[in-house]
């Protein structure tokens, strides 16, 4: 972290001189790491409309936090990462078990794991409040070591990309030519929705569960718009969640708000300004 710390001291800001605003410095890079990765992996979900899918993890993920906190631990993050990789495997079997549609799917997960949620999080008549951090909230508060486990995260994500992003697409585009053809669809479909809960549970107490949906949904929506082949549809989505992320990191600080509602807000303004693009 000290050669990050030197390298933002270059920046021409208040917040990046020496020795002082150290928050700031561990939010930018989480948002350097963060940005990339919702980024990647908005294209796969807009792909394969599972656009409401992270809100249902988002809410087991809540699920998992009330669980570890009503077991004691001490992290109940880890919890929260248990439940929501559990979540993304069982979603995944039903899926493709059924005949229900995707989003029939996610909603009868969604309302079960908010529901659950609520109920250990309010036994013997406990309080609710206690949780609304997670709603909104904080990347002030991100620890270098979070940061470290989500670029660990983003090598996993970029090698998975690299070896096996054909058979990922053609898996969500069309399961049976996929299968016919000898791909493991269910355990393509395992691996993507297991590093989509990964992400969502280590960073919703960054970003807030109420906006966490928009960041795997907007980037790839914009760039769709104005994309002409897959390589700039990746490039764009990329590039769009970083530098909107960055845009909102600023606007937050400058402006004393929430850094995930602002981000939220730069993306909806790419999606605008795409859509206007893609009419001309």
């Amino acid at each position: 972290m000290e050669l990050w710390y030197s390298l933002v001291e270059l920046l021409p800001f208040e917040w990046a001189q020496s020795g002082q605003m150290f928050f700031m410095k561990n939010a930018l890079l989480a948002v350097l790491v963060i940005s990339p990765l919702f980024g990647l992996l908005s294209t796969m979900v807009v792909q394969s409309r599972m656009s409401f899918f992270s809100d249902a993890l988002g809410h087991s993920a809540f699920t998992g936090v009330a669980i570890g906190v009503l077991c004691g631990l001490q992290e109940p993050l880890w919890a929260a990462v248990a439940f929501a990789l559990l979540f993304s495997l069982l979603f995944t079997w039903v899926r493709r078990r059924s005949d229900l549609a995707s989003d029939t799917v996610i909603g009868v997960f969604s309302s079960t794991a908010v529901a659950l949620g609520i109920f250990i999080a309010t036994l013997d008549g406990g309080s609710f409040t206690k949780f609304n951090s997670l709603l909104v909230g904080d990347i002030l508060s991100v620890e270098p070591r979070k940061i470290l486990l989500l670029a660990a995260i983003l090598g996993v994500i970029l090698v998975l990309w690299l070896c096996a992003y054909n058979t990922l697409l053609l898996s969500a585009l069309h399961p049976a030519l996929a299968d016919s053809r000898g791909i493991r669809v269910f355990w393509q479909e395992a691996v993507l929705n297991a590093a989509i809960a990964l992400v969502v549970t280590v960073s919703m107490t960054w970003v807030g569960l109420l906006v966490i949906n928009s960041l795997l949904v907007l980037p790839a929506a914009g760039a769709r718009c104005v994309a002409r082949n897959t390589r700039q549809y990746h490039l764009f989505s990329v590039l769009g969640a970083v530098v909107c992320g960055l845009a909102g990191l600023m606007t937050s600080y400058y402006a004393g708000a929430s850094a995930g509602a602002s981000i939220t807000l730069y993306l909806a303004l790419f999606f605008t300004v795409s859509m206007i693009l893609k009419k001309h």
